[in-house]
């Protein structure tokens, strides 16, 4: 009747810690959530903070960690400049960003054309 055929399939973010958090947003998570501590700390050493505030800071700062781990931003044309960026996670644009801050022209790769554009951020020189 017929054989055992493989079924490809996108494995993307199968592996998953409690469910919400893939690997890179619970480490970004504690990286974070390690520097709200410090933050409670610092500002601890010279006001007197209350737990509960301080447990609150600690849990923000851990959830910014969380959004630029997790979240991609939507292809959608509302988001206005960051409209062409659609899909892509938080951390890779301010990986770029971080990345191509000095330089005036970033190369970007179109995946669904295969060609290579030139994006000219500092306007013509």
């Amino acid at each position: 009747m017929g054989g055992a055929y493989f079924v490809p399939r996108s494995v993307k973010g199968e592996t998953r810690i409690l469910f919400i958090f893939t690997i890179k947003s619970f480490i970004l998570t504690v990286v974070f959530a390690l520097i709200g501590v410090f933050l409670v700390f610092l500002v601890g050493s010279v006001v007197k903070v209350p737990m509960i505030p301080s447990l609150i800071i600690i849990a923000a700062v851990g959830a910014i960690g969380y959004v630029i781990g997790a979240v991609t931003i939507p292809d959608s044309p509302v988001m206005g400049p960051l409209r062409k960026a659609g899909g892509e996670n938080i951390f890779d644009i301010l990986l770029r960003l971080i990345a191509f801050r000095g330089k005036k022209k970033i190369y970007l790769y179109n995946y669904k054309r295969g060609e290579i554009k030139q994006a000219n951020k500092g306007g013509n020189k």
